[in-house]
């Protein structure tokens, strides 16, 4: 049933808020796959639903596990009955795909935990949220379906709080500063995101925590959780991240020639560090943080930056 808070919403947003554990792009796909009917009858992504009407979900049954697990090391930061926090190191896709089908988190933690939530899918059990390959840190993961549902619905309300490090290019002129500026496809760029008058809304928080010759190290905090949104939003207000190959183009050139330029230049990555985590435990209702510290590459980094400001 409808309630009178989604009248009027489109029925794809309207299925993922009365069921938690479906982002948009998922209950779009059950609507296109006939599996959801709204007063007995099959109804398009974008109909607009009114309180009151009746939805019903045939949702297909689930397909057995396809990942296989693998034992990759993880860096575990926490773990109990129901969640797990990983330290996620550069380079490990969080999920198998076309192309990688192994080697990835999820195959890590098939062999670490036998009984993750399967609410995730086919290719993604326990996973609530993600990191960019190449973006290092802190990652939490359910552990069961009570866990999955909770978190996913946190995620959605913004109850998490998620706080990065990142090497930038430019100095700030105030300490504190906020990008509000909607983000989508790019237009052209399929692969990349950008900002877009008519893309999602997206805020992203940042705190000047150290300057350099011609970069600094931010501190950001993502109100909203779009696709590359501290990246493109840094990139959007002039400063985007060290060693990010989409957004930066050679912003290096601006750094004063000498082993700092030629150090940002060859970073082979974005600077970017999922630093701190914070939320509510999904079960114990306990408020928990996490930190994960710096990883040798960045910290290297910055204290090569350190001495030649």
């Amino acid at each position: 049933m409808v309630p009178a808070g989604l009248d009027g919403a489109r029925l794809d947003r309207a299925l993922a808020e009365l069921n938690p554990s479906w982002t948009r792009s998922r209950a779009r796909k059950l609507i296109d796959g006939g599996s959801v009917t709204l007063d007995g009858r099959p109804a398009k992504a974008s109909t607009e639903v009114r309180a009151g009407q009746q939805v019903v979900v045939l949702e297909p049954a689930p397909i057995p596990l396809a990942a296989e697990a693998e034992a990759i090391p993880l860096a575990i930061v926490h773990e109990d009955a129901d969640l797990l926090v990983v330290d996620k190191p550069s380079g490990l896709v969080i999920h198998p795909a076309a192309g990688n089908p192994r080697g990835t988190l999820v195959n890590a933690l098939l062999h670490h935990c036998r009984d993750l939530s399967g609410i995730g899918g086919v290719e993604r059990p326990g996973i609530v949220h993600r990191l960019d390959k190449d973006t290092t840190g802190l990652l939490v993961v359910a552990k069961s379906d009570r866990a999955h549902l909770a978190l996913s619905l946190a995620f959605r309300q913004r109850k998490v709080a998620k706080t990065y490090l990142a090497v930038c290019y430019g100095e700030p002129t105030a300490a504190d500063g906020v990008v509000d500026a909607p983000i989508s496809r790019h237009p052209r760029e399929r692969q990349e995101m950008a900002v877009v008058r008519s893309g999602r809304s997206a805020r992203t928080l940042f705190h000047l925590e150290e300057r350099f010759a011609g970069a600094c190290l931010l501190s950001c905090r993502p109100v909203t959780g779009r696709t590359h949104q501290i990246r493109v939003h840094m990139a959007h207000v002039g400063h985007a991240l060290v060693g990010d190959q989409v957004y930066a183009g050679r912003q290096w050139r601006n750094l004063p020639s000498g082993a700092a330029q030629a150090a940002c230049r060859d970073f082979p990555r974005q600077a970017l560090h999922a630093w701190r985590l914070a939320f509510v435990h999904p079960v114990t209702h306990e408020e928990v943080a996490f930190e994960a510290p710096l990883p040798p590459d960045m910290a290297e980094l910055i204290q090569l930056l350190r001495e030649h400001r």
